[in-house]
């Protein structure tokens, strides 16, 4: 049986490794308090969303086409998708 996958919602376009931050660019809204699962690579994890920032201002949610940066539990590359738990 497949794991759940959860709706795909953007992907990394950039990480950040000296603060553990990924920037994802949108596909679909994002809240402050959503699950999500972050695939790639070696790389499968899924995680809270704990706070994000959109033009280096913190916000509650982040919008479609919007490039939200968060902080991630583990490594993660360009390319890897996102998906909403």
């Amino acid at each position: 049986m497949k794991e759940k996958e959860g709706k795909l919602i953007g992907k990394i376009t950039h990480y950040f490794g000296n603060i553990g931050v990924a920037v994802i660019e949108l596909s679909d809204s994002l809240e402050a308090g959503d699950e999500i699962r972050i695939v790639g690579g070696e790389v499968d994890f899924t995680q809270k969303v704990e706070s994000m920032e959109v033009d280096h201002k913190k916000v509650k949610k982040a919008k479609k086409k919007e490039s939200a940066g968060l902080k991630v539990d583990q490594k993660v590359r360009e390319g890897y998708k996102v998906y909403k738990m």
